[in-house]
């Protein structure tokens, strides 16, 4: 198994770098990630995919601030601390001092990071009359779902290494959201090299951060290689190099992570993990996923308009099949986009339960006794809260045809389906949301905002005002227990509404070589390979 890795190693440092790095140093330090799909940008500010979190967020850059996955507290990352004003309407971060930024075949800094970056960082996506604002399409999902444009008041400098942010109302959840995977700092210095050269693009595709580890090279299909950064603030990087090994089929990611082709293999799938645990040489890491799948539908196209076909749709499906033939005991089921974990939840939600005799019935009261065609698209990649969207979708086409409901499913490569799916083609999609943070609207309103509609983040194309001005409510009440009835109001809301479908909350999976320490996987947020390690 040696030779094999050997051999497999050395034929990836050669096709990857054209490479320096001998074989030995790639088996004794290097590592493979055998991750599902393409990135769809190497700056995660630009969409919400995991799959490009994952290659960027944690492994390119640092955030201002991050959240403790024991406590779910905030804590400092660049900043080394924060005041908020009695009025909750500025934010003062004092930065760290001595963070340098990558130095790389197409860019030397000369200076370290500070406050001018901050404020790029964050006026690129909410002015728009910045000139990188409408470089790379434009749009920000998560800044403008979650309505960070509209609450900014301004961005301060107040020296090199304190900036503050003026808010226009207070906002409950503002920190948690600067402490997620797209609140990333990026560079103002290469940003104003590559204007000057007229290349601004470049700094979506050839990534400068401060993060453990330094962009290289990437193929599409093929590989994404970095290398580690020999001068991270926090502590010296272990791995070098780290290659994203683009292999899109699960049952191959798990024969190479058996094989030794790859050390860490991303999202198997349900039914792989009792295979998985045959092999002694290999460990399973799990958590308890902040997530969501859901069933959403296009809410601006007819019958899905009306609440009732949607209510039908809800009742027609069996949940209990679906969660023994998806999930395999590696989910619950869900009720509510919240997961039962978050103080928010409603406990008084009631279970979904299949009743296809009211299904039936609101058909009638609608006219569509008769049935309608629909469309049901299903992602093709796995993902925590839904491992097999392929499989749901043939389970709901089976239920769905007790009353007379045609579903035709619809799939496509994941940038692919992304891009259409952003666009509102479909009827309805199997997807969900896997939280950036700890706090309750992270749940909401990055997916069925108003704003997150115009984003092209809300998959149910829907837009309620009403609902809307609920969670305003919740962002603007800084005490809990208030809160919280806000939240239990909106999820009883949503039970009326169903724009969505709640259908199960994943358990978050990792499996490994057992020699492979200190990868880690948080209940929410991407990987990170920046404290992981080989060990004897």
């Amino acid at each position: 198994m040696l030779a094999n890795r050997i051999l497999v190693l050395g034929v990836l440092g050669l096709l990857l770098s054209g490479c320096s790095d001998n074989h030995k140093s790639l088996v004794q330090q290097g590592l493979v990630y055998c991750s599902e799909g393409n990135p769809e940008t190497f700056n995660p500010q630009l969409g919400t995919s995991g799959t490009t979190a994952d290659a960027t967020a944690n492994q390119l850059y640092d955030k201002l601030i991050d959240i403790d996955p024991k406590t779910g507290k905030v804590i400092p990352r660049l900043a080394q601390s924060w005041q908020m004003s009695p009025d909750g309407l500025r934010y003062t971060f004092e930065l760290r001092k001595g963070v340098h930024f990558h130095t790389t075949s197409y860019f030397t800094p000369s200076r370290d990071f500070n406050a001018d970056d901050v404020i790029f960082s964050f006026r690129r996506q909410w002015d728009q009359n910045d000139p990188y604002h409408n470089v790379s399409g434009g749009d920000y999902p998560f800044f403008d779902a979650v309505g960070l444009g509209m609450q900014l008041h301004s961005i301060i400098r107040d020296n090199d290494y304190q900036v503050t942010f003026v808010l226009n109302r207070p906002n409950a959840s503002f920190l948690s959201n600067l402490a997620t995977d797209y609140a990333v700092i990026l560079s103002a210095e290469y940003a104003n090299t590559l204007l000057a050269e007229n290349h601004p693009e470049q700094i979506d595709n050839e990534p400068i951060g401060t993060g453990p580890f330094v962009f290289e090279s990437y193929r599409k299909d093929s590989f994404i290689r970095f290398k580690a950064n020999p001068d991270y603030w926090d502590g010296k990087v272990a791995v070098n190099p780290l290659i994203f090994d683009i292999t899109k089929k699960s049952s191959r990611r798990l024969a190479k992570l058996v094989t030794g082709e790859c050390d860490v293999m991303g999202l198997p799938l349900a039914s792989e993990i009792g295979e998985i645990q045959k092999h002694k040489e290999l460990k399973l890491q799990s958590e308890p996923g902040l997530n969501v799948g859901f069933w959403a539908f296009n809410t601006e196209r007819p019958p899905l308009n009306d609440p009732r076909v949607r209510q039908a749709l809800s009742l027609a499906i069996d949940h209990n099949t679906i969660m023994q033939a998806v999930y395999y005991g590696t989910g619950s089921a869900a009720n509510s986009l919240l997961p039962p974990s978050s103080w928010a939840y409603d406990d008084n939600l009631p279970q979904n339960k299949q009743n296809l005799a009211k299904a039936r019935e609101l058909l009638n009261d609608v006219g569509l006794e008769n049935g309608f065609n629909l469309d049901v698209w299903a992602m093709p990649v796995s993902r925590s809260y839904n491992p097999n969207a392929r499989k749901m979708a043939e389970l709901i086409q089976s239920d769905l045809a007790a009353i007379n409901v045609k579903v035709r499913i619809v799939t496509y490569d994941w940038n692919t389906f992304r891009r259409r799916l952003a666009r509102g083609e479909h009827d309805s999609v199997l997807i969900g949301w896997s939280a950036d943070n700890t706090d309750p609207d992270n749940f909401f309103t990055p997916t069925l905002s108003c704003a997150a509609m115009a984003s092209g983040n809300n998959r149910a194309n829907w837009c309620d005002p009403d609902f809307d001005a609920i969670l305003a409510k919740a962002l603007l009440t800084p005490d809990r227990d208030k809160r919280k009835a806000y939240y239990l109001e909106a999820q009883q809301y949503l039970a009326k509404a169903v724009p969505v479908v709640p259908i199960a909350h994943g358990l978050r999976f990792l499996a490994s070589r057992k020699n492979i320490d200190g990868v880690q996987l948080h209940p929410f947020g991407a990987i990170s390979f920046a404290k992981a390690r080989r060990v004897q």
